[in-house]
Parts: structure tokens; C-alpha cells; sequence
């Protein structure tokens, strides 16, 4: 962790970032907004300055005499940390919304720098599509009117953060328990994930091996790779070793490293699809339910919305007919 950043600057980061967002976040009349942003505009300076000296010099010593991080990636960091910034603290819910996508379109730059095209993919295809237009209708059904005497200003609900100091406090201190995580490294999370072998999903997907083994003819057509009982076929990604099996005869016989084709790789799809689908199916599930239950709390929150302003119409309709009525009496009477 020492190498990438000092730890005192760490968590002087978190304390002045965590005071810089309690009075960035919006509020009606306060004055200290700018002063947030100052704050924060020096935390993050100060990280960035420190990061770069000692990644870059890291990089110097340990990574074949390379120059670090290239200038994209500062590029793309910066541009999602100050969209992110102004998705919390901008006191409009519609241009939080817009922010988003610029922090989730600066984010996928920088997976396409760390060669996860897919995942950059994804986020432009799902999140900058798909849920941000979910996120707009939910904000346009659940944002109130204003009243009569607040022309041109959202309702306090919508405009004004709620607990500023505790959730500022709680996300830095997050974030700075992530990040001792994260600089710590894999195996300081999960021990023993450093030994991660790319090509290990290979055995969870025998027809992927089957097809590469087909173009180019290292099995035959009575021929598959051998499946072991839980349906995975039986090969050693790190011994590079592959068991065939001849469907017809029942024999077996084995493909080594030798052998082994060089197209018979394990892509990110592959290793994502994997993890995602066998591992976590019920987070997928989750996620989806969760937005569900947003449009609805959406859909109720606006009929009560509709309801309630249409109960006003209608009392003003009733007192602007009595009105009407008052005034028509006298010069009824006198005629």
C-alpha cells in the first residue's frame, strides 16, 4: 500500500473529503457550498498528486522500468470523479441523472484501458441506457411540483439532502476501508486468488473445448473431451492437459501441452458469464427486483401526486364558484 500511497494522506483524504461533501451536499440558503467544494478540490488534489509520484515511481522500480499509469487514465479518473461529485451534490435530480452518464462513460474508458471490453460494453449498453432511463422516469413520476409560493424551485423533499454529516462520514469511511482492502492486495481479501489461473473455466465449458479441438483437427467427430460427473470436462488448464474421449469404442486418450491450441483461451466473456451465472444468479435476480420496486414506489408516489393536486383544483373550483356567486347577489337584489 506504502507504494502507490502514504497512509497519513489516506485518511487525511477521507476525513477533509467526508467534511468537504457534508457541505457540498445541497441545502436551502446555505452559503458554504463553495467551501465543500474547495475542500474537496484539495482532498482529491492532494491523492492525485501523491498517487502520481509514487505510482510512476513504483513503476519505475518494479514494472520493467514502465512509466505507470498512461495519461488517459488520469483523464478518464478525473472526469468520473468530478461527475460522480456532481451526482451527489447537484440540488437538481435530473442533472445528478445526466452526471451519471458521464461518470459511467468515464468509467468504461478506463476498463477498455485495462482490456475489459465487455464490461465497458455492458455499462454503456445497461446503466447509460436501459436503468439510467428507468432512473429518469422514476425521477420525473416522484418528483413534486412545486407549491404556489415556490415558483421555479423543486419541493424540499427532492432539493435538500437529508443526514448530510452521518452519510458523508459513513461513505468515506467506506471508502477508505475499500481502498486499505484494495492497495493491500487480492490475497490480503481472498488468500490464496493470486494463483488464479485464467484458463481454469475452461472445464466448466466442455463444448467451447470441443468446437476449438474440431477447427482444428485434434479430435474426431466420435470424439469429445471426457465429462466428469458434475458435467464439466476434464482438463488441466495449468498442466495444460486435455482428456479425450471416444464415444463409440469408450476409450480415452489424452491431449497434452504440446498439443495444445493456441485459440483454446479463456476470454472475459467467458470468465464473467461463468462467474456471474453460477455464482451469483440470485444478485442478478435482486438487482432486477430492486428496480422493479422503484418504478412501482414511483408509479404510487405520482398517483398520490395527481390525487392530491386534483383535490385542490377541486377546492379551488368550489371557492372561486362562491366568490362568483357573492359577487352576483347584490346586483341581483338591486334589480
Amino acid at each position: 500500500m506504502e507504494n502507490l500511497i502514504s497512509p497519513i494522506i489516506l485518511y487525511t483524504f477521507c476525513v477533509l473529503g467526508s467534511a468537504g461533501f457534508a457541505l457540498a451536499l445541497p441545502r436551502r440558503g446555505s452559503k458554504l457550498v463553495p467551501l465543500g467544494m474547495i475542500l474537496l478540490g484539495s482532498a482529491f488534489g492532494m491523492v492525485a498528486v501523491s498517487f502520481i509520484w509514487r505510482a510512476d515511481r513504483f513503476a519505475d522500480e518494479h514494472i520493467n522500468g514502465g512509466g505507470g499509469p498512461g495519461l488517459f487514465f488520469y483523464v478518464f479518473a478525473a472526469i468520473a470523479l468530478g461527475a460522480s461529485i456532481r451526482v451527489i451534490t447537484h440540488p437538481r435530480p435530473v442533472y445528478s441523472a445526466l452526471y451519471f452518464i458521464m461518470t459511467i462513460i468515464a468509467s468504461c474508458g478506463m476498463y477498455v484501458l485495462l482490456g475489459a471490453e465487455f464490461v465497458a460494453f455492458a455499462l454503456v449498453i445497461i446503466y447509460a441506457g436501459a436503468i439510467l432511463i428507468t432512473y429518469l422516469f422514476v425521477i420525473m413520476l416522484a418528483t413534486q411540483a412545486p407549491t404556489g409560493g415556490q415558483e421555479g424551485m423543486l419541493d424540499e423533499t427532492d432539493a435538500v439532502a437529508r443526514e448530510p454529516v452521518v452519510g458523508s462520514v459513513l461513505g468515506f469511511v467506506l471508502m477508505g476501508l475499500i481502498s486499505v482492502m484494495m492497495l493491500g492486495g487480492i490475497d490480503s481479501v481472498r488468500p490464496g486468488a493470486s494463483d488464479f489461473e485464467p484458463d481454469a473455466v475452461l472445464a466448466n465449458l466442455p463444448g467451447k473445448v470441443d468446437k476449438v479441438l474440431a477447427r482444428e483437427d485434434l479430435i474426431a467427430e466420435n470424439e469429445r473431451v471426457l465429462r466428469a460427473e458434475d458435467g464439466g470436462g476434464v482438463l488441466d488448464a495449468s498442466a495444460r492437459t486435455i482428456t479425450i474421449e471416444n464415444t463409440e469404442l469408450g476409450t480415452t486418450r489424452v491431449i497434452g501441452s504440446d498439443n495444445w491450441p493456441d485459440e483454446l483461451v479463456a476470454g472475459n466473456l467467458d470468465r464473467l458469464g461463468w462467474n456471474l451465472l453460477h455464482d451469483h444468479p440470485m444478485t442478478i435476480e435482486i438487482a432486477g427486483v430492486i428496480l422493479l420496486m422503484a418504478m412501482l414506489g414511483a408509479t404510487v408516489l405520482a398517483r398520490k401526486h395527481v390525487e392530491l393536486e386534483e383535490a385542490l383544483k377541486a377546492e379551488q373550483a368550489k371557492r372561486l364558484g362562491e366568490t362568483t356567486l357573492k359577487q352576483q347577489q347584490p346586483s341581483g337584489g338591486a334589480a
